[in-house]
């Protein structure tokens, strides 16, 4: 990806801002946001600890949600414009009103594979499941679940490591290399702040971000990396107590969150998307994006 000055052209692909000035390199463009979002996961960790405890709390937990949002943000719009010289519109985040089909595509890239694997080891007496609430104090948790979920997570860390990253990163290199920098860089991400201090919660994270990653290029869209991160995470938290309590009575929790939740829909979700969306990707290529 070149750095040199480019001046508007008109198109189908619409107009190209001009850029009046030599951008820094890809590299400290990359670290700069990398590590704005570390420190801002590091500062909502300590707020939290200080204000509510360092066990499990649900105030807490919205708190931190709409930090990660408000304080990421603003990040990736300054670093878009002021590092990049370039408009917001060549990340991949179209407004939600044009995005909720991928959004949805995204999430059912998860769940329905999550669903086979959760029939698979409750049929083959693996795991045995009892609702522990009323379905009205359910369909609550979980509606609010995925509004924490999306502020927390999904939304923010999309943003960041398939919109921000990605992009920067397939713009000056093949998208396959795309992918994998954009794993390494989460996954590093992740180990920094303390959300993966085991070698099976690396494992996760690589796997997750490689999936994201291929499904950011299959479709152009972190829309639907969103949906598939929402579906994940409220699932996941759903069964693991936090904010849902103790909706669910698990036996063999391991085995749903690692086979059922975990490595079933890891391993299927390309396949499921591939249903939706015909596109194929030239893996060897960089992105094609009429904003770079």
């Amino acid at each position: 990806m070149a750095d040199s000055r480019r001046v508007r052209t008109e198109g189908s692909n619409g107009d190209r801002p001009q850029d009046t000035g030599h951008r820094i390199s890809l590299f400290w463009r990359i670290a700069a946001v990398f590590v704005a979002v570390t420190i801002i996961w590091l500062v909502i960790q300590y707020v939290s600890r200080a204000a509510f405890g360092t066990g499990y709390d649900r105030d807490g937990h919205v708190v931190s949600g709409v930090l990660a949002t408000v304080l990421t943000l603003p990040v990736v719009v300054l670093a878009r414009r002021v590092l990049d010289r370039r408009p917001w519109a060549g990340l991949g985040l179209a407004p939600l009103r044009s995005g909720w089909q991928s959004f949805l595509i995204g999430s059912a890239c998860y769940l329905l594979p999550a669903a086979a694997g959760l029939t698979a080891v409750v049929a083959l007496g693996r795991v045995e499941i009892t609702l522990e609430t009323s379905l009205s104090e359910l369909l609550l948790l979980v509606t609010s679940l995925m509004a924490l979920v999306f502020l927390y997570e999904a939304f923010p860390e999309e943003l960041v490591f398939r919109g921000y990253l990605y992009h920067n990163l397939a713009a000056a290199y093949s998208q396959r290399l795309a992918v994998a920098g954009q794993t390494v860089l989460f996954t590093l991400w992740a180990v920094t702040i303390g959300a993966a201090p085991t070698v099976e919660r690396v494992v996760i994270f690589l796997a997750m971000a490689a999936v994201l990653g291929m499904i950011r290029a299959i479709t152009g869209d972190v829309w639907a990396c969103i949906g598939f991160h929402v579906a994940f995470q409220t699932v996941q938290q759903l069964f693991a107590g936090g904010w849902a309590g103790h909706a669910f009575a698990v036996t063999n929790p391991g085995t749903l969150e690692m086979i059922a939740f975990g490595i079933v829909p890891f391993a299927l979700s390309i396949a499921v998307l591939e249903m939706f969306v015909q596109n194929d990707v030239d893996w060897g290529e960089p992105e094609s994006t009429p904003f770079e």
